[in-house]
């Protein structure tokens, strides 16, 4: 009897549940498998968000065409994640566009200038590597029976430019700080150079010994630097501001000798200031020839204001000569605390102005004062910078 309906009841029970149970993974498998390929064709048919959104031209600024490239879709989109944005004031044009295989394609090209970008400095013409800051540009020099002196390059590049100290550019509140004197007291001149921050210009007297040793110490500190000039006070000769004083009583010919012979001194400085010289700046005849000299050697000129008489600022504007002008003298007390608060009068002037010049010598009250106070103008949003960044902007 081979008949299932003939066996003991419990029989083969074990061996038809594995039977059963083995048609069942494979329909389950069979399910599966149809179920991943029916989402995978959903996917591949259905805009989901797997996919990167469309982008559109009307939300980049300015964008360049690219039709070339592809269709680009006019959707309003946010950009697509991991798509790098430009900032508005990075000058640069960005434009996306998504390509018939959905993927996205970033183009960046340059922002056309219209005054209103980020203003961009030219290293090669502004300021001096600080890796060769103590050597001179030998397209500047020119040899002469004084000793090398200053000229403008062949293509056009001024000593103003080639050694001024650089700046950021921004037209927030600005001080220059000019300490004077430097070469005439050894001690002086080295404490002056350690203590004082590297955006304060430094004057060299011509009257100054070892003046280009020290214009290389402080060109490896980071200093700006310009040469003083002695020039005719008032009072001369009962006043007198040292050997080689240009004097309104000399020829122009002897002025010139004179100015080139301090001129020859030293190298890599921005340029030339007085040293006293009231009578001699108010002189139309004896400062036309020093001035145009100046100019026509690319160096700026630093009145030190203490001539209301001085015709300095007519020549300077007359010959477009980078000039500027001291606002205050800030050590006529030699005392830190007055010196701190001259200073103070200073940052009103500059806040007032936009800009201001002080003077100062290197007395060590001095030294000191301008190094505290630059650390506590620099936390009120006061940006020092040299001279030049001052004459520059004066530049008619």
């Amino acid at each position: 009897m081979g008949s299932d309906l003939h066996r003991p009841l419990g029989q083969d029970i074990k061996g038809r549940r594995k039977s059963r149970g083995g048609l069942f993974r494979r329909v389950g498998g069979i399910a599966t498998v149809m179920t991943i390929t029916a989402a995978s064709l959903y996917v591949s048919v259905s805009p989901l968000p797997l996919q990167d959104p469309p982008v559109s031209v009307s939300q980049v600024s300015n964008p360049v065409d690219v039709a070339a490239r592809g269709s680009t879709s006019t959707t309003p989109s946010q950009p697509p994640s991991g798509i790098a944005t430009a900032r508005p004031d990075s000058a640069a044009n960005v434009t996306r566009q998504t390509m018939p295989d959905g993927s996205v394609v970033t183009t960046y090209s340059p922002r056309p200038r219209d005054g209103g970008g980020p203003v961009l400095i030219d290293a090669q013409r502004i300021g001096q590597d600080p890796r060769a800051a103590t050597m001179p540009n030998e397209l500047l020099l020119e040899d002469s029976s004084y000793g090398r002196l200053p000229t403008v390059g062949p293509d056009g590049l001024r000593p103003v430019e080639q050694y001024a100290r650089p700046w950021s550019g921004a037209r927030g509140t600005r001080i220059a700080i000019v300490i004077g004197g430097l070469g005439l007291s050894q001690t002086g001149t080295q404490y002056a150079i350690r203590e004082l921050p590297e955006e304060v210009t430094l004057g060299f007297a011509s009257t100054g010994n070892s003046l280009q040793r020290w214009m290389q110490e402080a060109r490896r500190a980071g200093h700006e630097i310009i040469l003083q000039v002695p020039m005719e006070p008032f009072d001369y000769p009962a006043n007198n501001p040292g050997r080689g004083t240009l004097l309104s009583s000399n020829s122009e010919k002897q002025n010139l000798a004179n100015l080139r012979e301090a001129m020859a001194l030293i190298t890599n400085y921005t340029g030339v200031m007085n040293y006293m010289g009231g009578r001699f700046l108010s002189d139309a005849d004896a400062i036309e020839p020093v001035m145009r000299e100046i100019t026509n050697r690319g160096l700026l000129f630093l009145d030190d204001g203490t001539s209301a008489s001085s015709l300095a600022g007519e020549f300077a504007k007359a010959l477009s000569t980078p000039h500027a002008f001291v606002d205050l003298q800030i050590d006529q007390q030699i005392d830190e605390a007055s010196i701190l608060k001259r200073l103070d009068d200073a940052e009103r002037i500059a806040r007032r102005n936009g800009f201001a010049v002080v003077l100062g010598s290197a007395f060590e009250e001095t030294v000191r004062a301008v190094a505290k106070w630059s650390d506590e103008a620099r936390l009120r949003g006061i940006e020092l910078v040299g001279v030049s960044a001052i004459a520059l902007e004066n530049q008619p």
